[in-house]
């Protein structure tokens, strides 16, 4: 990041996902390293179109919610953001600025992308708890109380999860 400046917090909340990825381990480093260091690169092939990104893009949007399943999103996001009425304690002490709107969307978007990727027609509560916590990463802003307490925003999620019940 040397060189950079962090994206301020209406720009971070334009991404849907912060995915974390680690390092490999160190044999498929090495694998890595010796297939991209001996010989030429393969050519790059087209697998599908824009249109097919496009109609890909629709079939998901077509997936269907639950309102329960939309409602719990939804609760989930509200529950980050620290203010008066909030009950969550832990919320008020630690978040100086939790997530908005965008982060219901997206845990619904995303929970009908993986539940198409589970070979299932429907989003269930499963999925929007899997989504939370790349959809989440960036949006909620902890302070400097939660830093010294050993507070990431993933266990932030953590304690939202457990929270925020689901109903059926």
């Amino acid at each position: 990041m040397e060189g950079t400046y962090p994206l301020p917090e209406a720009q971070l909340d334009r991404f849907m996902f912060n995915v974390w990825i680690d390092y490999l381990p160190e044999d498929q480093e090495v694998a890595v390293v010796r297939q991209t260091t001996t010989t030429d690169p393969e050519p790059i092939e087209q697998i599908f179109s824009g249109e097919d990104i496009l109609r890909f893009h629709d079939v998901v949007r077509k997936v269907p919610v639950a309102e329960d399943i939309a409602r719990y999103a939804v609760r989930i996001a509200a529950a980050s953001r620290p203010n008066k009425d909030n009950p969550l304690d832990f919320v008020n002490e630690w978040v100086t600025w939790g997530a908005g709107l965008r982060a219901s969307q997206y845990m619904v978007l995303g929970g009908k992308a993986r539940a198409l990727l589970h070979g299932r027609s429907h989003v269930n509560f499963e999925d929007i708890r899997a989504l939370a916590y790349p959809v989440l990463r960036h949006r909620i802003l902890i302070n400097y109380r939660a830093e010294a307490e050993g507070i990431t925003v993933e266990k932030l999620a953590d304690r939202l999860l457990e929270s925020v019940k689901e109903t059926v």
